[in-house]
């Protein structure tokens, strides 16, 4: 019987790790439907983004979900003391991939999962940059949830200007129509991109491009991280003020 109840277990595991392998990422944590806050976790993985940025990047959101910091906001945002999380990653038109899945999430161990499954995932894209495609994600992303609140925000990362796609403002106001907040963080680079200066430094400022084009709705807020070592750090202040409901009186926001 011991042998029956061995094999047994290892059918399953092989046959987990086959529905893993070919249908992705299980979402994580516990299968709660009502939550405080859906949040899109969306990153720019455009080809301004080297390796060595990615992988900052990507360690920087792991880092911030996980840490205890965010998770107590999670427990003291609401009633269900949790939220709705899925990460993806974006670059050019029709380049957006789920990365993690929708999971609810509420405890430390649910944060660690997910925050693992984040830094286990191949890089998916080098392409060009549309924050405008990966808002219209979140909006489509928004309405397959499994998990519901009243409160629901698109958050975009990225080190440049929309360049791929349609209008970013389109898309902006197509989610805030909705009751779709759009939060933002950008990613300052000290030297342009020599191919294309603009992307990196627009007229006055990254920062200022997404306060004026990408972030939306009541409360909106965007703030910069002053370079990819950086982003984790910024990234966990960015995540407990809009877990929070807060936003920061140091950075602009746009109402909708």
């Amino acid at each position: 019987m011991r042998s029956v109840r061995i094999r047994s277990r290892w059918v399953f595991f092989r046959l987990l790790s086959f529905l893993v392998a070919t249908f992705g990422a299980l979402p994580v944590g516990a299968d709660t439907r009502e939550v405080d806050l859906l949040l899109v976790l969306a990153a720019d993985v455009s080809r301004s983004i080297d390796d060595a940025k990615f992988k900052l990047q990507r360690d920087g959101y792991a880092a911030a979900i996980s840490d205890p910091a965010i998770v107590k906001a999670m427990q003291s945002v609401g009633p269900h003391r949790r939220i709705g999380l899925i990460f993806i990653e974006w670059a050019g038109v029709g380049e957006t991939k789920i990365i993690v899945d929708w999971s609810s999430v509420g405890t430390p161990a649910e944060a660690r999962i997910f925050a693992d499954a984040v830094l286990a995932a191949p890089r998916p894209f080098y392409g060009r940059t549309s924050i405008a495609g990966a808002i219209d994600v979140g909006m489509e992303q928004m309405q397959l949830s499994p998990y519901k609140s009243d409160r629901r925000i698109i958050d975009i990362s990225g080190d440049g200007t929309n360049n791929s796609g349609r209008e970013v403002t389109a898309a902006r106001d197509t989610a805030t129509s909705q009751g779709i907040v759009i939060n933002g963080i950008v990613i300052l680079s000290a030297v342009p991109l020599p191919f294309n200066p603009a992307h990196t430094h627009p007229p006055g400022g990254l920062l200022a491009y997404y306060e004026n084009n990408v972030i939306g709705g009541p409360g909106s807020f965007a703030l910069a991280a002053d370079s990819f070592e950086t982003f984790g750090q910024a990234m966990r202040t960015k995540l407990i003020k809009e877990i929070a409901g807060v936003s920061p009186g140091f950075a602009h926001g746009r109402g909708g």
